[in-house]
């Protein structure tokens, strides 16, 4: 069911990529940046006019689970991150949202990601519940979908005030799907040039992309512009259809970007114990009778094996963050041969364990 994408000079086979995933996950994991620096440098108080504050820093991190780098920001993340759609994207659910995020730093995670969009703005909002108190203690990404300079620094302001914040740590452009926005991004007038200047102004630390869609735009974007992180969708089932793993991570690894993965278990769709609902109340492009054939820590256990730097994942109640930190903490790299049978069971369930992708190439 693999579709090509054009450019086999970035397509790796099977044993070429994944034969080289423990080497790199190791280079992720080599840092210069030391947990005792990040320490030295979490209790300074006041910025250089221009600049961000200091990375921020989790003390609890590095004895909750393994850390890597973030590609050459210099900052230390651990494997697992939080991912504020789920629960946290829910108007009304102030409670627990906090409760989820309170935890979810109590346990050691250190990097949060949220959008403008998430919730009509109640994961942001939710988000600045939390962070307005333990602001040093998070790594706060978020996102804009404008693709305009004036429409993205609208949102930029929306979201600090939001999350009562005065910079982020790393704004991404939302959901690159097509090539024209490529270009619209780079336009003279284009959001690319708000992020410049985000970034060169201090609001900003880092300036990322993210996508689910199409790898070809991706790589597009990441080869013609120049940005620090990029949150791409990778699971088990990846590799079946216009595979980010082959196509698009090995140019991110090139440029040593920070890399996140996303979609871990497509919102449960994955997972053998979600029951779908009934067909006529799922969306159509969702729609499936099918459970899921893994498990979420089969799930984590493949990503948290590919060399990317961490993996948000959303969560409905604290149990779920409590149970993801403990896959975290418990990690063992899989081999290649334990990542290829994880990969055969979700065959059945590709269209639902990909339904981001792009389904209109007739496969």
């Amino acid at each position: 069911m693999k579709t090509p994408v054009s450019n086999s000079d970035t397509t790796y086979s099977r044993r070429e990529f994944l034969g080289t995933t423990l080497a790199a996950s190791m280079a992720i994991a080599a840092s210069p940046t030391t947990t005792s620096r990040a320490k030295e440098t979490a209790g300074t108080t006041a910025a250089p006019k221009g600049k961000p504050p200091p990375l921020p820093f989790n003390p609890r991190t590095a004895a909750a689970m393994p850390m890597r780098n973030l590609g050459k920001t210099g900052f230390r993340v651990g494997i697992f991150s939080l991912g504020c759609q789920a629960a946290i994207e829910i108007k009304g659910n102030e409670k627990l949202s906090v409760e989820i995020m309170n935890r979810a730093l109590d346990l050691g995670v250190n990097y949060f990601d949220t959008s403008n969009v998430y919730g009509e703005g109640a994961s942001e909002e939710h988000v600045g519940l939390v962070v307005r108190d333990r602001r040093r203690e998070v790594f706060l990404a978020s996102k804009t979908g404008k693709r305009d300079y004036d429409g993205a620094m609208v949102h930029l302001e929306t979201s600090f005030k939001r999350m009562h914040t005065d910079h982020l740590d790393l704004w991404q452009i939302h959901n690159l799907q097509k090539m024209a926005e490529v270009a619209r991004l780079l336009a003279p007038d284009g959001a690319l040039k708000a992020f410049q200047k985000a970034k060169s102004e201090g609001l900003v630390r880092f300036i990322g992309v993210t996508g689910h869609f199409d790898p070809e735009v991706l790589r597009e974007m990441i080869k013609r512009a120049e940005l620090d992180c990029i949150l791409m969708a990778v699971n088990a089932a990846d590799r079946h259809y216009l595979s980010f793993i082959d196509h698009l991570l090995p140019v991110a690894l090139e440029k040593q970007m920070g890399i996140i993965g996303m979609k871990v278990a497509t919102r449960g769709r994955m997972l053998s114990t979600w029951k779908p609902d009934p067909l006529e109340q799922q969306p159509e492009r969702m729609r499936t009778a099918k459970p899921g054939t893994i498990t979420m820590a089969e799930s984590l256990a493949y990503n948290f094996s590919l060399p990317v730097s961490t993996n948000i994942v959303g969560v409905d109640n604290v149990a779920q963050i409590e149970e993801n930190v403990k896959c975290a903490a418990n990690f063992v790299p899989m081999s290649l041969e334990q990542m290829r049978t994880l990969e055969e069971r979700t065959l059945p369930i590709v269209r639902q364990a990909l339904y981001f992708r792009r389904w209109d190439l007739g496969a």
